[in-house]
This record gives structure tokens, C-alpha cells and sequence, in this order.
């Protein structure tokens, strides 16, 4: 399967994947106009979007996707969760899925999964391909992954900070001490990732695409070279 990063981290998450087949987005944190760009201009060849939860550098522009004829994927928590705002997801376009309840966008069949996040349902998606017979996780804004997953061809895990980075920049005043309680409840440090890795299936693993770091609180060389290090695969920082 072919994945293209238009955008990840705190200011707007979107993410193109496809299997020759279908396209379809993951995420719709940034404005229509640079997804429409991130897609070569072609909205019309995206056959859906899947939204991991509320939060809007995840979903603030999933609502202009559906001006589009886009269906959007999501958990019944998460259109709650926007109502209210000015993104609010409603109408015959938007799809309410549930965990562990898989469902098909054309040749793509898409199992979403509960992660641990500070939002209303989030989820994760275990995607498999029928045309290339690939699976491709995809878990991003978690502090943990209960699941363990086999025959995993491509991961898109996010690896928002490594703990270092993070307690050296309490030390200097960078970050306020009160945000390392919150990240240890609602993003994967690099330590928790290589954990869950090592808990996994890799023997099939291609490749690796770490998603969603901190403008601070990341060390995007040491992340990579150690994820590398521990899986002996592709590594592509987004």
C-alpha cells in the first residue's frame, strides 16, 4: 500500500493511503484546500476518510469533506464530541463505526479498535487490502495499545515524545511540569511504542512511519535510529 503524510503533529493531522484500488484519508485536521493539494488536486478518487477522535488538528475539516461527496468514518463518541463546535459532523455522509465492528470501503476492509486518548471514543484502524493482501495500523493520540496485531505489513504509529527530550526540557523551563501528567495519559512516548513493538507480530513488517511528534518534547534522529534499531525496517519520520 502506498502512504502519503499531507500533514501530522499538533497543528493538523491528514494522511493519503491507497492500494491501487481505493484512496482513502486518515484524518482531517488541516483546511480542504491543502488536502485537496496533499491529493494532486483529485478529491474525486477519495472513496472515504476515517477520523480517529474530536479533537481538531484531527477532524476541524472533515466536515468540508463531506461538501465533497466524501464519506467520513467515526465512532459515535467522536460526532458527539463535535457537536457545538464549528465543525460539527452531521448528515447522510457521516457513518458512526464502533470497535471491533470491522466494515469495507471498497477493497479496503477496516477494523477500528479503542485506544487511550482524552477525547469521547477514539479509535484506532487495522486496514487490510484485498487487492495486495497487505495490513496496514494505523493508532495515533494514545498512550497505550491494548491490542496485539499479526501479520502487520506497514505500521503508522504516533511517537509523539521520548522521555529525555522531555525531562530535559522541564529542567530548562521549556515545558511546564503539569504537561508531562497529561502526555503520560494521552500520547505514546517513544519508550511505549518500542514496548508495544516488541509485544507485536513483526515478522511481516515492511515498514514503520512515525506520526504526530512534539515540536519539543521529540528527538526526531533518536527516535528514528532507535525504532531502526529495534525492527530492522523502513523508518519515515512525518
Amino acid at each position: 500500500m502506498e502512504v502519503i503524510s499531507i500533514a501530522s503533529g499538533s497543528t493538523g493531522n491528514c494522511y493519503r493511503i491507497g492500494d491501487g484500488t481505493t484512496k482513502i484519508l486518515i484524518e482531517a485536521g488541516i483546511p480542504v484546500n491543502r488536502i485537496r493539494e496533499g491529493c494532486g488536486f483529485r478529491l474525486s478518487d477519495i472513496s472515504g476518510c476515517l477520523i480517529s477522535h474530536e479533537h481538531g488538528d484531527h477532524a476541524s475539516h472533515a466536515k468540508d469533506l463531506t461538501r465533497y461527496g466524501i464519506d467520513v468514518y467515526t465512532s459515535q463518541g467522536t460526532i458527539e464530541g463535535t457537536q457545538g463546535t464549528r465543525y460539527e459532523l452531521h448528515g447522510p455522509l457521516v457513518h458512526p463505526v464502533k470497535a471491533m465492528q470491522a466494515f469495507k470501503i471498497r477493497s479496503l476492509t477496516i477494523l477500528p479498535f479503542d485506544v487511550e486518548h482524552d477525547a469521547n471514543e477514539p479509535l484506532g484502524f487495522l486496514i487490510k487490502s484485498e487487492m495486495t493482501g497487505e495490513k496496514l495500523l494505523f493508532f495515533t493520540d494514545t498512550f497505550y495499545i491494548k491490542y496485539r496485531f499479526t501479520g502487520v505489513n506497514i505500521i503508522m504509529a504516533e511517537c509523539n515524545y521520548n522521555m529525555d527530550q522531555l525531562l530535559k526540557n522541564v529542567d530548562e523551563g521549556i515545558t511546564p511540569v503539569f504537561r508531562i501528567q497529561r502526555l503520560a495519559k494521552s500520547h505514546m512516548s517513544l519508550e511505549t511504542l518500542e514496548e508495544m513493538l516488541q509485544a507485536n507480530d513483526l515478522s511481516r513488517l515492511k515498514q514503520i512511519y512515525l506520526l504526530h511528534l512534539s515540536s519539543d518534547n521529540s528527538n526526531e534522529e533518536v527516535m528514528k535510529q532507535e525504532i531502526q534499531k529495534l525492527t530492522g525496517v523502513e523508518v519515515y519520520v512525518c
